[in-house]
């Protein structure tokens, strides 16, 4: 039997002893929701944080107001402030986070499909990068975006091996 990506996560976490937080804007808390789908999660998420608006990037995770003006909500620069909030703000050593434009919508810019992740650890510098899942369907994005995240979560945690 294979093991869905989220079971993955929560027994390397486990193995590991790493609380988990996510930070979360496209997906709705749709990242959280596959992680706490599995029973025993508690051990090991330790919060999800729903930022949909820009307001509460700033309230919940002290994303600065100057880096949503120069770069947008949906940049790697947001996506790493976002992740490095949620570990802040958390009792995890491990925090995700995506920010992006699940559709419909978009533009030449920033079109539609383009997700921003991050992921913030304790004692490792930041990373973010940005995905470019196509016009394939808002559901299609978010999910899309879900599996991204939970896979680095998982690559992270084998990283701390």
């Amino acid at each position: 039997m294979t093991l869905g990506p989220a079971t993955t996560l929560l027994e390397l976490a486990r193995a590991r002893g790493v609380m988990i937080a996510t930070a979360e804007s496209c997906t709705g808390g749709l990242i959280a929701g596959a992680i706490t789908d599995v029973a025993g999660s508690s051990d090991v998420f330790d919060r999800g944080f729903v930022t949909y608006s820009n307001a509460a990037k700033t309230q919940m995770l002290n994303v600065r107001a100057a880096t949503l003006a120069t770069h947008g909500a949906v940049s790697e620069q947001v996506a790493a402030e976002m992740a490095e909030g949620a570990l802040a703000r958390s009792d995890a050593a491990l925090a995700v986070s995506v920010t992006g434009i699940a559709g419909p919508g978009g533009s030449e810019h920033k079109p539609e499909g383009r997700v921003c992740f991050g992921l913030a650890r304790d004692g490792a510098p930041t990373r973010s990068e940005t995905v470019d899942f196509g016009a394939i369907g808002r559901g299609n994005v978010r999910r899309a975006t879900v599996e991204h995240a939970l896979g680095l979560l998982v690559a992270a945690l084998r990283d701390m091996g």
